[in-house]
């Protein structure tokens, strides 16, 4: 089977966003590949972090991916720290790419842009992140289209490694996985849900009170028209419900305009539909905030299984740019 990869940071609060644009194509993912997914609680650090609430996210959003049905069972889970071949390969990757390539990155003109404090490891973050990837010969890298840099920059490094130390890294390729939910804000429909910091009012985190969700979703922004159809263009909102509906339902968002005439009805319906999604994920996110151990032995078991492969690729890559075996 091939192999793929995927990471994500345990940074702010799962969303309704990152469930049905991303997540459950983690889920689909575990019964077709062989599947490694990391919290990249590393990658987390290139901006301050307070350490008790790096711990509590990244142990709840582990338990928020097992909630969701990521299978500890059918994949490899694990947070990236616990897996110290990730930190030593970095370096060598470090060592790889130029620094006109990490001069480059679009995320590093974006966030350097908006912090005061601008980390050197925020600056040579690709160079982990190709570590993350390439520990695992991985074959795939399901990204969205705005993250191809990402895997770009990564077959750059690998290609380059093989090219002077000789075959040590599959290179990996860019997929665009199959298209997830388009989830947009509840309030400004125009641009994507986000951390609900960024606009409380419009984004449905995982774990929210469904007295909140419904009352989010009663007071989304529609127009109006008072037409109910599938048109992303000229009508944003209803087009979210639609669409949010459709995810939670299994439907089709064009298909489920024909049934209403009204906004509200919608609105209500999408409400109803999300909280059926989301209640036996909150009740299985609550046995397991119950039981922290059992996590820690889940993540601990996933590192384990992660290190049999990292090691071997990690050995490799030291012996062949001449460092001595220990």
């Amino acid at each position: 089977m091939t192999r793929v990869f995927s990471g994500i940071q345990p940074s702010g609060d799962l969303h309704l966003g990152n469930l049905l644009g991303a997540l459950v194509n983690w889920e689909r993912m575990q019964h077709e590949h062989e599947s490694v997914f990391c919290v990249v609680d590393l990658h987390a650090l290139t901006l301050p972090k307070d350490p008790a609430t790096l711990r509590r996210t990244t142990l709840q959003l582990s338990q928020l991916l097992i909630a969701v049905g990521i299978d500890p069972e059918r994949c490899v889970l694990f947070v990236q720290s616990q897996v110290p071949e990730h930190a030593q390969l970095a370096w060598l990757m470090e060592c790889t790419v130029s620094f006109g390539e990490l001069s480059r990155m679009t995320a590093f003109k974006d966030k350097s842009s908006r912090n005061e404090f601008i980390s050197g490891a925020l600056f040579t973050y690709p160079a982990l992140q190709a570590a993350d990837i390439l520990l695992y010969d991985t074959d795939f890298v399901p990204v969205g289209d705005d993250q191809r840099q990402h895997v770009e920059i990564t077959r750059d490094i690998a290609e380059r490694f093989n090219s002077r130390y000789g075959t040590t890294f599959v290179v990996p390729a860019h997929v665009i996985p199959p298209a997830g939910a388009r989830v947009m804000d509840l309030q400004n429909p125009d641009r994507k849900m986000s951390k609900s910091e960024v606009s409380p009012a419009g984004t449905v985190n995982v774990l929210e009170d469904f007295a909140s969700i419904e009352k989010k979703f009663k007071r989304a922004v529609t127009d109006s028209d008072g037409e109910v159809r599938y048109d992303v263009d000229a009508k944003a909102g209803v087009s979210n419900l639609l669409s949010i509906l459709a995810a939670a339902t299994g439907g089709d968002p064009a298909a489920l305009a024909g049934g209403y005439t009204q906004y509200g009805p919608l609105k209500s319906d999408t409400a109803a539909a999300v909280i059926e999604l989301l209640r036996p994920i909150q009740a299985r996110f609550a046995e397991l905030e119950a039981d922290p151990a059992e996590t820690s032995r889940l993540l601990r078991l996933g590192a384990d299984k992660a290190r049999e492969v990292a090691s071997v690729t990690l050995r490799r890559a030291q012996e062949n740019i001449g460092l001595l075996a220990y």
